[in-house]
């Protein structure tokens, strides 16, 4: 057993191992993403919810409303003439905001002339703080170095050089960069950068902290603003940056293996309180002229305010976890909300997701395995282990982990999938050869205990207490001469198999057929309390099937078949008897001995079903019956009292009965002649009969002293 079992666990491993291996495998290469995105997005829609800072981050979008406003009321056409953005930027001043973010890029001149961006140039440089943008790649924008007109940013990373030497972090540095016209880049208090690309499926899950253009870190529009705030408009000094952290003064902000911070999305578009570009402007204008605004002034009073597009035609829809049409700027608003927040998401190390999955891998397969032995433990198995990645997944998400779901998901399934692959290939087909071969000789809880320790089949028994079953058709050897193999062979089966079926059905285990006899056990190898009154409620089961068939089996044999049964309950050896190559699971000893004698103490009083004292005694009354008297069977001494059950539960004996039981008492007090009066009024009883025979015998012979025991001569 214990070499069985570590063989198991080697097999174990290498199943565990194998997934695991090949689970980690496709994710190191990239080829579960898509997957573990979709588990990204329940995960994050499950948990979005408005964070510390979510009410102090406002947005104003030029929406579809605004457009058709601007052409039904002022016949305005896009582009907007730039002077239109002032009394946006003027109602953010008035109300207080602390800085005003344009997720806009004025890289040309105003088509409406140059008094229209001085106009713009205006409305920022009055404006507290104010960030611009600037957007680069390797192959957008016209400068390919910082213009000289524009003033850098204070901004100095430590070591910034090796960071960007490690693989997949060229996309940081951009080759060309559109800036900003002069008013716009000499009056802002940052320019910060909006080039940014989405995961490789096309959704915005993470946004780069800052970017490099000609040397310099530019920051990312959801950064710049919490320094734009600063009264200094100058912003950190300072950086540094690792692989998994970006310092910038004492901002902190946990980034991802690519350099991307990734975001906790507060939940689905608006969830940042949301204003009309237009309503902003007219609250503008109404005020400039002395009326009531639509907007309340201290609206945007201590808060960023970010401005920019959301009308489908203006193309700064994105795709996101919480959103197919999402507003660009809103994806920077969510990032500034991480920052004020302090709960950017972070990737789980790999160290410990590696470990886990080995793990994982390891222990399902061990479970399914070792511990599969029934239909439903694999369901139980499966109901358990399949949800763990999942809810790993989602109990990390809540501490701000992103804990990858995928490769555990698939070390799990594939674990499980092998071991049940396994069990079938080394048990699964030889239980299934098992239980077919076997399920007409043992009872199928014997077959299953079987099943889960074959260390059962071995030579070997033990003693205990058992009720046993004989029985044997009545002259079935002229029966046998008379009929022709295969009219013999069809009798005994549907006969045998109708009598085995109801000992099965009853608990019972069958030890073996001689020609038509049938020697059955209960109590083995289960226990069973009840087995003595299983056995008997078997027996009158056998002969009313009997009974129920007798016309058909008289018209196939010419014969009315008969089974006499005898039972009794004793101490024996139950187990495996026989050769070490062959062998079954048999009983031995005196109380077999018995059961086999009363089965042939039935002929001699006209009785089919004859139990021991001791099994009567386990019945407890459960079934009615009578006592039929004291035998001395041949090759035993000590005589025993025996019984006839007659009924099953709750069938009183009748009248007849209860003039038996009054005559064999009359017969123990050896009134022979009120006993033979008796026995005489019950002619159609065999043992009644029988007594009568011995009553007349013993009421003519005054010398005879019999003791009440029959002397049986015949097995």
């Amino acid at each position: 057993m214990a070499t069985r079992n570590l063989k198991k666990i080697v097999y174990v491993t290498l199943i565990g191992a194998g997934s695991a291996l090949v689970s980690l495998l496709l994710w190191a290469t990239g080829a579960l993403d898509r997957l573990e995105f979709v588990t990204w997005a329940w995960r994050v829609n499950y948990f979005a919810a408005p964070g510390p800072a979510t009410g102090r981050i406002k947005l104003i979008l030029l929406d579809q409303n605004s457009l058709d406003w601007g052409a039904r009321e002022n016949g305005l056409s896009w582009p907007w003439p730039r002077e239109v953005y002032g009394p946006v930027i003027d109602f953010c001043t008035r109300s207080g905001a602390k800085a005003v973010i344009f997720d806009v890029i004025y890289s040309e001149p105003s088509v409406y002339g140059a008094s229209d961006d001085a106009s713009l140039g205006e409305a920022i440089r009055r404006a507290p703080a104010f960030v611009g943008t600037l957007f680069g790649g390797k192959d957008t924008g016209s400068a390919a170095v910082w213009p000289k007109d524009v003033r850098r940013p204070r901004l100095v990373f430590d070591h910034l050089d090796e960071w960007l030497k490690d693989p997949g972090r060229e996309s940081f540095v951009m080759v060309h960069a559109s800036f900003p016209i002069p008013e716009v880049a000499d009056t802002a208090s940052f320019l910060a950068n909006v080039m940014d690309g989405p995961d490789v499926d096309g959704v915005f899950r993470r946004v780069s902290p800052f970017r490099v253009f000609d040397g310099q870190p530019v920051l990312s529009l959801g950064i710049a603003p919490y320094f734009a705030a600063d009264a200094s408009g100058r912003g950190p000094a300072s950086a540094r940056i690792d692989d998994h952290l970006l310092q910038i003064g004492s901002v902190t902000v946990p980034i991802d293996r690519s350099g991307k911070a990734i975001l906790r999305f507060r939940g689905p578009s608006s969830t940042h309180p949301t204003y009309s570009a237009a309503s902003v402007i007219q609250s503008e204008m109404r005020l400039r002229a002395g009326e009531e605004p639509t907007i309340d002034v201290g609206v945007f009073k201590d808060c960023y305010v970010f401005f920019g597009l959301s009308a489908p035609g203006l193309y700064d829809l994105k795709p996101t976890p919480v959103g197919n049409v999402y507003p660009g700027v809103e994806i920077y608003a969510t990032m500034l909300d991480n920052l004020l927040s302090r709960d950017f998401m972070v990737d789980a190390p790999r160290l410990p997701v590696i470990s886990a999955t080995l793990f994982l891998g390891w222990i399902s397969a061990f479970a399914v395995v070792l511990f599969s032995r029934k239909a439903w433990h694999t369901l139980l198995i499966i109901t358990i282990f399949l949800p763990v990645p999942a809810a790993a997944g989602m109990a990390a998400y809540a501490l701000g982990v992103w804990w990858p779901v995928v490769v555990g998901q698939s070390a799990v399934v594939a674990s499980l999938v092998g071991g049940l692959v396994f069990n079938y290939a080394t048990e699964g087909r030889q239980k299934a050869f098992l239980k077919h071969a076997f399920k007409h000789y043992l009872s199928p809880v014997v077959i299953e205990r079987i099943l889960d320790d074959p260390s059962k089949l071995k030579l070997g028994g033990e003693r205990r207490e058992l009720t046993i079953f004989f029985s044997d058709l009545q002259g079935f050897s002229s029966i046998s001469e008379r009929l022709g193999p295969e009219d013999l062979t069809g009798l005994l089966n549907d006969y045998l198999s109708d009598m085995t079926d109801i000992i099965l059905e009853e608990g019972g285990t069958l030890d073996k057929y001689e020609g038509d006899a049938i020697i059955a056990f209960w109590n083995a190898p289960l226990e069973q309390s009840d087995h003595a009154l299983r056995a008997c409620r078997a027996a009158l089961r056998c002969q009313h099937k009997l009974e129920e068939r007798r016309e058909e089996f008289r018209q196939r044999t010419g014969e009315t078949l008969r089974a006499r049964i005898g039972i009794h309950t004793g101490t024996v050896v139950v187990g495996n008897m026989g050769s070490r190559s062959r062998f079954d699971y048999t009983v031995l000893g005196d109380a077999a001995n018995l059961a086999s004698r009363l089965e042939g103490a039935n002929k001699p009083f006209g009785t089919y079903l004859m139990v021991s004292e001791v099994t009567w005694a386990q019945v407890n009354g459960r079934l009615s019956g009578r006592e039929i008297g004291q035998l001395r069977v041949v090759g035993r001494k000590t005589p025993v009292r025996v019984y006839e059950p007659l009924g099953f539960e709750n069938e009183p004996n009748t009248a007849a009965i209860e003039s038996f039981h009054q005559a064999l008492a009359y017969c123990y007090r050896k009134q022979w002649p009120e006993a033979l009066a008796i026995f005489e009024s019950l002619p159609d009883d065999p043992v009644a009969t029988v007594y009568a025979h011995r009553c007349k015998a013993l009421s003519c012979d005054s010398s005879s002293s019999w003791d009440g025991v029959w002397n049986l001569t015949e097995k």
